[in-house]
């Protein structure tokens, strides 16, 4: 099958910062077993960083912002915080990409890994709406994927830019769905 479902930033501590956390987790499950039961692919995006990634990171980079003294251990790849949520396993077969960026691309293999399995089609899952999902919407655009966002398999901080992004800005360049059209 051409279809990779990339389940983005559904990290321990990401997840457990989300309003309504169990259902969006429910959701996610439920994609990840339709996609598998249709033979796509799953793919696990993460954002964690190790010793030489945090050292490489420019003042002016917007995670400059988001890894800061106090929040650099809970960053590290090696934290509970960055490790995937407990009710989510990957397969032996899928693929799993570790970013030190915004995006599900910049600074990872995962079009490579996309490419070599025949993948033309991404269907999105992510936490947030207006990180992960953004970016790798606009990258993913730029690679020539067809893009589907799950809309209620993403979730931002900011239920109004969950909305803006889904209602008006996704549509434009991405078919937005649910998991029931999944």
């Amino acid at each position: 099958m051409t279809t990779a479902l990339l389940v983005m930033d559904f990290q321990a501590g990401i997840v457990s910062r989300i309003p309504g956390a169990e259902a969006l987790l429910g959701n996610v499950t439920t994609a990840i077993d339709t996609v598998r039961g249709q033979g796509g692919h799953v793919g696990w995006v993460r954002v964690a960083f190790d010793d030489a990634d945090f050292a490489a990171i420019s003042s002016t980079s917007v995670m400059a912002r988001m890894v800061t003294p106090e929040t650099r251990d809970a960053m590290h790849a090696d934290s509970p915080a960055t490790q995937l949520h407990a009710q989510l396993t990957p397969h032996a077969d899928d693929i799993v990409v570790r970013k030190t960026r915004v995006g599900a691309f910049t600074t990872t293999d995962l079009d490579a890994q996309l490419t070599d399995r025949g993948v033309t089609k991404l269907v999105l899952a992510g936490i947030s709406t207006s990180g992960v999902v953004l970016s790798t919407v606009r990258e993913a655009m730029d690679r020539d994927y067809a893009i589907t966002v799950l809309a209620d398999a993403c979730a931002d901080p900011d239920p109004a830019t969950h909305e803006f992004l889904t209602g008006t800005l996704f549509p434009r360049h991405a078919t937005v769905s649910s998991i029931r059209d999944l």
